[in-house]
């Protein structure tokens, strides 16, 4: 079983959630297997005191944040995980089952060590995460359930869906890096990475790259684009400093 302190470096957000009984699920699955780190990401003030299904989970509750933008709330996580039904959608993701998302989620922590934090992204209850909020996971996951006649894909409640993901991280706990492998280098934050990208969007919109090729450099696709880099804490910068000098260089002309 995972130890307290790789529980706290993995947050749990819901991103507009509206149930207030589906956000005190979601609290008092997070108590009763460990967890304590939850965020909210809503546009509006969020009713966590109507949240009366929250048995035991004050503590929870008391402790979560509210965040107005996911970027805002994934912004000091090193991997971003979003989770799916898949259904019609076209993932744009590299997609897994739960079980291998669990494990990968895992090795992420061990291999980072303190520096290494994890967002496990949940939806809407109607319409789970929009393409927008896709765009700031590093991978997709799925809980495997099975297929009915009625020709109507499966779909599991909130607080069902965040009790299954926790039970499966806790289950597998205590991953370790076999003996000798070296540790890689700290991954950037979100926050880095959305940096990266705004600069890159900036660098492509004072080029005139954008208004040439507006099909494949919107926001999305710059930041999809960034993700998929798999910035380290330490190239962040390195590409940061090289897109504000292009910068530079661009407006000289």
């Amino acid at each position: 079983m995972p130890n307290t302190e790789d529980l706290d470096r993995i947050v749990v957000v819901l991103v507009r959630a509206r149930n207030p009984s589906n956000i005190g699920a979601v609290a008092r699955a997070m108590h009763d297997f460990g967890f304590r780190r939850l965020r909210v990401v809503n546009e509006y003030e969020v009713p966590f005191v109507a949240a009366r299904s929250a048995v035991d989970a004050s503590a929870v509750l008391a402790e979560a944040k509210v965040f107005g933008s996911v970027a805002e709330a994934v912004a000091d996580c090193t991997l971003v995980v979003g989770t799916t039904a898949v259904g019609e959608r076209v993932l744009q993701h590299p997609l897994q089952a739960l079980p291998d998302a669990a494990a990968g989620i895992l090795q992420h922590l061990a291999q980072c060590g303190e520096e290494g934090r994890v967002a496990l992204l949940f939806g809407s209850e109607k319409t789970g995460l929009s393409n927008e909020e896709l765009s700031h996971c590093q991978s997709l996951l799925t809980i495997p359930m099975q297929e009915h006649e009625d020709l109507r894909h499966p779909s599991m409640n909130l607080g069902q869906a965040v009790a299954v993901c926790l039970y499966e991280l806790v289950r597998q706990g205590g991953l370790e890096l076999p003996e000798g492998l070296p540790r890689g280098a700290s991954p950037a934050s979100a926050a880095e990475v959305e940096r990266v990208a705004l600069l890159l969007n900036e660098v492509l919109e004072t080029a005139g790259y954008r208004r040439h090729h507006p099909a494949n450099s919107g926001d999305e696709d710059i930041r999809r684009l960034v993700v998929r880099m798999g910035l380290s804490a330490t190239d962040a910068p390195v590409w940061m400093g090289m897109l504000r000098q292009l910068l530079w260089g661009l407006s000289q002309r």
